[in-house]
């Protein structure tokens, strides 16, 4: 019978005058023997204490999905309000917490188990160590840096100490690039009606649309392409002539009752509850799935792609939601967010993921290789 495995995370941060010059530092165990399997630490400039404790969470989680993300987690922090709203006991009242807590609440959904405990400060002493160096580098206004040279050989009982560089400085190792894009015309797009789940090919239009990003993308090397299942985007994938995977996580939301209908028979059917859709990125429509759940599972599919492609370049072929909640991760933005972002057909979105977490919007919405082509709808 397999043993689950147990992973210790332990995460802090802070910053000199809250806010002020921030930074956090995290650190992987196993939970069996207490061997140090990775250590996170970023300077993260001008910041709150609770921005940069939340960042560190995130660090420590994503670095434990790097490791094994089968395993049982339990994260240690010094943070009463971290471990209490994260268990869902305290509210989130602050809105620049809400993106965070959401972020670190998808990376725990892709563990089986996630288990929070405060702990004293005495009992978090590498990740406070690791989290003060990247303050004081982020008051000296330099990158953080180990305080320990690591030695070219590593203990083989001790993973190696990764860090971001922060400011204008290259990153010590390539980011993972996803290039993000959006499917076709589809008869639905035409007439601007709810396209989530329901099957649509693409239209005339739309494979002309396909065939020009393809021209566009033709000497662009990428390790790998991946699309959602449904055949809108297939469709569009094929058009690159090159292999592709299939990832179900990166399907458009399911927009329940509404699925075929347009936005003004939405209102006159159902005013109330496409009001409340409106307002709440987490209330689903009738029958339907949220925003925010949409956003959640396409999380596991970065971190998925993260994990299996460190530093590869990666095509993904997919939907208006799942491209727009990736790119609130990316910019650390409010759910709310979503409303406001507009997503043209067979548009292009890039984006660097960094491996301790921060990411770079590089490109959005770019739509130059269909600039003779009718590329709005939905």
């Amino acid at each position: 019978m397999s043993t689950v495995r147990r992973l210790v995370v332990e995460a802090d941060g802070g910053s000199r005058g809250n806010p002020g010059p921030a930074g956090y530092g995290a650190v992987v165990r196993d939970a069996a023997d207490g061997t140090v399997l990775a250590e996170r630490a970023a300077s993260i400039g001008h910041a709150t204490n609770n921005v940069a404790e939340y960042s560190g969470l995130i660090a420590g989680l994503r670095a434990a999905a790097e490791i094994a993300p089968d395993a049982e987690v339990e994260a240690r922090l010094d943070s009463k309000l971290v471990v209490e709203q994260m268990s869902g006991r305290w509210k989130i009242k602050h809105p620049a917490m809400r993106p965070l807590a959401d972020e670190a609440t998808a990376l725990a959904r892709t563990f089986p188990a996630v288990r929070y405990q405060w702990v004293p400060r005495a009992r978090n002493a590498d990740a406070d160590r690791l989290a003060n160096e990247a303050m004081d580098a982020a008051a000296a206004g330099r990158s953080w840096e180990p305080s320990v040279p690591q030695s070219p050989d590593p203990a083989p009982h001790r993973a190696p100490t990764t860090h971001r560089l922060s400011g204008w400085m290259a990153p010590p190792a390539p980011p993972t690039t996803t290039v993000l894009l959006r499917h076709g015309q589809t008869p639905l797009s035409v007439d601007k009606r709810f396209s989530g789940t329901v099957e649509a090919s693409l239209t005339d239009l739309g494979m002309s649309q396909a065939a020009a990003v393809a021209d566009r993308l033709r000497d662009e090397p990428f390790d790998l392409i991946v699309s959602s299942p449904l055949k809108r985007a297939r469709q569009t994938a094929e058009a690159l002539g090159r292999d592709y995977v299939v990832d179900d996580d990166l399907r458009e939301t399911s927009f329940g009752a509404w699925e075929g209908m347009t936005f003004g028979e939405v209102r006159e059917r159902f005013p109330d509850e496409l009001n409340a859709w409106l307002a709440d990125p987490n209330v689903p429509p009738p029958g339907g799935e949220s925003l925010i759940s949409t956003v959640t599972r396409v999380t596991r599919a970065r971190d998925r792609l993260l994990a299996e492609q460190p530093g590869k370049r990666i095509l993904v072929v997919s939907h208006v939601t799942p491209i727009k909640g990736l790119t609130q991760l990316a910019l650390a933005a409010e759910p709310t967010v979503l409303y406001r972002l507009h997503l043209d057909l067979v548009s292009l979105t890039t984006i660097d993921w960094y491996s301790d977490g921060p990411a770079v919007l590089r490109g959005f919405n770019d739509t130059h290789h269909s600039v003779n082509l009718t590329t709005y709808g939905e």
